[in-house]
């Protein structure tokens, strides 16, 4: 019974916030966790997948480096939709947030520890965080 009660109060909150994810959240960590490689037996045929080239959407970047934080609201990081939180940043334009997005601001590491997305990937993070505001 005691370790059922202690399980609840564990496993509850998590639960709670996993129904917070989106079903596209949800497939981008899966995505994320799954085995870099896979096991082939000698005589089965390896499977070649292309690797996309060009520039990432918005969408895209912020699935695999803004929305770990941006969705929970972690260290005090906006949470995408929210209009109350944007609301001060949007007030220093859209300069001073590509600005913060790119060198690091308070908690938030620069370009979102996404070292390899090009000034236009992350302002199209930005830009994904702030539709429908």
């Amino acid at each position: 019974m005691i370790a059922l009660s202690v399980g609840l109060i564990i496993f509850a909150p998590l639960n709670a916030l996993a129904a917070k994810i989106s079903e596209e959240q949800y497939q981008a960590i899966e995505a994320r966790i799954k085995p870099v490689g896979n096991v082939y037996l000698a005589g089965e045929e390896a499977v070649v997948v292309a690797v996309p080239t060009g520039p990432r959407d918005g969408v895209a970047v912020y699935n695999t480096y803004c929305m770990a934080c941006h969705s929970t609201g972690v260290s005090g990081a906006p949470i995408s939709g929210d209009s109350d939180a944007w609301a001060p940043r949007i007030a220093q334009g859209q300069a001073v947030m590509l600005e913060h997005a790119l060198t690091g601001f308070n908690a938030m590491p620069a370009k979102g520890t996404c070292m390899d997305c090009s000034d236009d990937e992350i302002q199209a993070a930005i830009d994904h965080m702030l539709a429908g505001l």
